[in-house]
């Protein structure tokens, strides 16, 4: 079976995501596209008063600037996931049916799933 390939703008959110993964020796990183086309990119928090997986962090990164709407995910890590509470906040800004690729970190895909 061929490897999926991914839509261009698609593309660069796992390269955000793995960049931010990869600076921030976090265990995940995530990026998000707002419907204007900016991107937001944040990495796992883990702290002893916090804990948010990179894709809710990008969605928080993504409503402190003012985004509506997001539009498309990605979340890289070497078991990439996306747990019902990330994509609960994703949905509040995407709706039903974005697409939110799961990334492992040689960035592969492993698979994309809806919000």
């Amino acid at each position: 079976m061929p490897e999926a390939v991914l839509d261009p703008e698609d593309a660069k959110l796992v390269t955000l995501a793995r960049g931010t993964r990869a600076r921030t020796s976090a265990s995940a990183g995530a990026a998000v596209r707002d419907d204007t086309g900016r991107t937001y990119a944040a990495a796992a928090v883990a702290l002893p008063s916090l804990n948010l997986t990179a894709l809710q962090a990008a969605v928080a990164i993504a409503v402190a600037s003012g985004a509506l709407a997001i539009e498309a995910a990605a979340v890289v890590a070497d078991r990439p996931a996306a747990d019902a509470d990330s994509l609960a906040a994703l949905r509040e800004l995407a709706g039903p049916s974005i697409p939110v690729h799961l990334v492992r970190t040689d960035g592969s895909l492993q698979e994309t799933v809806s919000t």
